[in-house]
Formats: C-alpha cells, sequence, structure tokens
C-alpha cells in the first residue's frame, strides 16, 4: 500500500452563515448526538495540520475549544470566509487551506483526503457535484497561491465566491471519482432548515444500517 504524506494544510469549517432559514445557529444543531460544527471539524482532523472555525460570532464558537476568527472582511458572504480561511492559512505558514461548511454533515474524510492529495499551490481543487453550479466551493482545498486572486476579488467589490476562479488553477474533481466516495446527492446535502435537519437524521440512520455489521452494530468510525 502507497502511502500518502501527509499535506500541511488548514482545516477550516465555515460556519459563518446567518441561518435565517434555521431559525437558530445552525452550527450547534445536533446530528446523531454531535454539533454540525464538530462533525465538519472532525471531517477535516484526518486530513489537517490544525483544525480551526471561520464564524462572525466568535464568543459562541469559543465554546466548542477550536480556535475561531470572524470574517477579515464583513458582509460579504461565503467569499469572505474563503478570504478569511486561506490568508489564516498563509499567515501559519502552511501550504493551503481545506475548507468545508458546517451545513454540510455528510462529507465523508476520503473525499476530503482526495482534495488535500491534489493541492498545489496556486490551485483551486473543487468537487463536481449535481448543485447548480456543478461544483462545491465550500468543500474544497485552496492553495495558499489563491489569496491575491481572492483579495482582488475582494478589493473590486465582486462578493461571488467563484469570483476569483478565472485567475487561479481552477480543478474540478469529476463526478465520476467523487462518487467513488458516496452519493454525491447525500454527500452535499446542506442542512439549512428544521426539515432538512429531519431528512439529515433519516440519512444517517440509513448510512448507520448500512455500515452496520453482521451484529447490527454501526462501526467505531461513526460512533467516534
Amino acid at each position: 500500500m502507497i502511502v500518502r504524506p501527509r499535506r500541511q494544510l488548514l482545516g477550516v469549517v465555515l460556519a459563518g452563515g446567518r441561518s435565517t432559514r434555521y431559525g437558530s445557529d445552525k452550527a450547534f444543531a445536533e446530528l446523531g448526538g454531535t454539533s454540525l460544527v464538530r462533525r465538519a471539524a472532525r471531517t477535516l482532523r484526518s486530513e489537517a495540520s490544525r483544525v480551526v472555525v471561520v464564524a462572525n460570532d466568535v464568543d459562541k464558537h469559543r465554546s466548542e475549544d477550536l480556535p475561531v476568527r470572524p470574517d477579515r472582511v464583513a458582509g460579504i458572504g461565503p467569499l469572505g470566509g474563503l478570504h478569511t480561511a486561506v490568508a489564516w492559512a498563509e499567515e501559519e505558514g502552511l501550504e493551503g487551506a481545506i475548507v468545508l461548511a458546517t451545513d454540510m454533515p455528510f462529507v465523508p474524510g476520503s473525499l476530503i483526503g482526495e482534495l488535500a492529495g491534489r493541492l498545489d499551490a496556486d490551485a483551486a481543487i473543487l468537487p463536481a457535484s449535481r448543485g447548480p453550479r456543478g461544483f462545491e466551493p465550500l468543500c474544497a482545498a485552496y492553495g495558499v497561491g489563491c489569496l491575491p486572486a481572492i483579495e482582488a476579488a475582494v478589493s473590486r467589490g465582486d462578493r461571488a465566491v467563484v469570483s476569483f476562479f478565472p485567475d487561479v488553477d481552477l480543478r474540478i474533481m469529476d463526478l465520476t471519482e467523487v462518487s467513488s466516495h458516496g452519493d454525491p446527492d447525500t454527500m452535499f446535502f446542506n442542512v439549512n432548515r428544521p426539515q432538512d435537519h429531519l431528512r439529515a437524521d433519516a440519512l444517517l440512520a440509513g448510512l448507520r444500517a448500512a455500515e452496520a455489521g453482521p451484529d447490527g452494530k454501526t462501526s467505531a468510525k461513526e460512533e467516534e
């Protein structure tokens, strides 16, 4: 078996959304007995040198015992989270940041590892999906070389999360390759509203049933 060297990446949970559709801060909503922010952190931990949180309600997130910072530039949406993530990675002398939105509870660590393994300094590595954009910018790896392009987009007032993509080495992981890690519709399922949480509970129950061994017990990995 080939052992892939561990990359020097900052794992960043993006938890800066206002959760208006959810009705409360969904980062702290529990799924399977674990908050969404902690589930995301656990997923990133397998590949990241360190895991942190970008969230605008800093005081509330300090209770999770993870380093937390607000957006460097407030009020620009998800682009602000990516900007903060990549700048934080550069500040710590790391190769890049691998980011995961807190409301994507079913992204597997194997996909995170695949994204991390493909990263170069000036590249943005995104998985293809069946979503509206066809890819997932908030479950992706960004080299620190992307920072100038991100900062240029911020400076010109372009708030689109994809605004800097034409100026970096953008690589989209093919949907067939993504699907080798699981069903994309499940992996990229978003918990945006209370009814989505109910759907997530059902999806988790189904995943645990599928992973259960002959004795009916879920795997130790899911129980962590």
